[in-house]
């Protein structure tokens, strides 16, 4: 669906959310532009998207009555698998992604775009200034789904995006139908070595393992060229697993020969519409430190709450944590996930998902979500 299907309102609130991402990109917003956008972004989506609206109404929420942003009702990500969250209706949007629907089978988050315009926007600049900061290409090895295979996929449209933006002669998919492409991989890293040049391998985490799993029975291990990396997203959820991120990495640089300075992780949600990122390449490539920690882009806002009060902690307190996404302007701009971290002046770090007691706040933002649209 073009611009031009949008009725006036829509068609402001996506041209003010794509004049927003190209002015500040990666650079910190004024706090006036990120508020004055996302009240802008909340009174849409309270006017059209029913069950958000009905949801915010019962916590006594309207745009009237903000003080500022961070007022804005989070919707918890179970509420983009039990509630129809658009603005525009799902007949009139282009595209829905699905989660993978690992967590509760069954019941996949869906959320909903009436173009890409705004979400290919949203990834291609941060990708970009956190994964490619020292180049323009770069050879690339994607060891998940491509667009054309799952179109409900954010993840696929990404990597898709990814190749097709950034990608040099000999870049290409190694996931068919029939799973891992093992044996083109591994074409692909012998001509890597051959020809000098740096690469890059992306993936799902969860593919890395099977990979590795071939190649240690193969006896293969690499040198790859300087400036060389490997990116991965996601984590191990679908796989039954002991290892760790540093275990993961550890892996990397005993196989690929890739340092864990060129080691890059990507956090994201199908219930979001951007990406959020570790530093350590644009760290490296600017200075020359490592900074592992996660930071977003302008037009996202991530807040770490109280598990139980959902009130915000103080930096270097662990929080669960509430994204404001502008670049979801159809859906819900804020949403509460089930994932703690903690921040600092220079970023922040993931420490996995709210479990039990932990996730006290989460489940009773849940239970008010049912009860509003009961």
């Amino acid at each position: 669906m073009t611009s031009m299907s949008l009725n006036t309102e829509a068609q402001q609130v996506k041209a003010d959310v794509l004049e927003f991402i190209e002015k500040y990109g990666c650079e910190t917003a004024p706090d006036e532009a990120f508020d004055a956008l996302a009240r802008q972004i909340f009174t849409f989506q309270y006017a059209h998207n029913m069950q958000y609206r009905t949801y915010c109404m019962s916590r006594r929420v309207t745009p009237q009555t903000l003080s500022n942003w961070m007022d804005i009702p989070p919707m918890p990500v179970d509420g983009f698998k039990m509630l129809t969250l658009t603005s525009i209706p799902e007949t009139e949007c282009e595209a829905v992604f699905m989660t993978s629907g690992t967590t509760h089978p069954g019941q996949r988050g869906r959320n909903y775009h009436p173009d890409l315009e705004v979400w290919d926007a949203s990834m291609i600049g941060p990708f970009r200034h956190f994964i490619m900061p020292d180049r323009e290409r770069i050879r690339i090895a994607v060891l998940s789904p491509a667009w054309e295979m799952n179109h409900n996929g954010s993840l696929a449209r990404y990597l898709t995006r990814a190749l097709e933006q950034c990608g040099s002669a000999g870049s290409g998919f190694f996931f068919h139908e029939d799973g891992l492409d093992f044996a083109g991989v591994e074409r692909f890293l012998d001509q890597a070595v051959a020809d000098g040049e740096p690469v890059m391998l992306m993936g799902a985490s969860s593919a890395y393992l099977y990979l590795l799993d071939y190649l240690a029975k193969q006896g293969k291990t690499y040198a790859l060229a300087k400036d060389s990396r490997v990116f991965d997203t996601g984590g191990f959820k679908s796989t039954k697993t002991d290892m760790t991120v540093d275990d993961l990495y550890a892996r990397f640089s005993e196989v690929f020969g890739v340092a864990r300075t060129h080691c890059v992780n990507m956090y994201g949600m199908t219930e979001l519409s951007s990406q959020i990122y570790d530093q350590n390449l644009l760290s490296y490539y600017t200075d020359g430190s490592s900074n592992y920690l996660k930071a977003t882009p302008s037009w996202v806002r991530s807040v770490f709450l109280d598990p139980s009060t959902l009130m915000p902690v103080p930096n270097g307190k662990q929080g669960v944590i509430a994204h404001y996404d502008l670049a979801n302007w159809n859906s819900c701009l804020a949403i509460l996930t089930e994932d703690l971290g903690v921040r600092t002046a220079s970023g922040y770090e993931l420490n996995g998902r709210a479990k039990g007691a932990e996730a006290r706040g989460c489940s009773i933002a849940v239970d008010e979500v049912m009860a509003a649209n009961a």
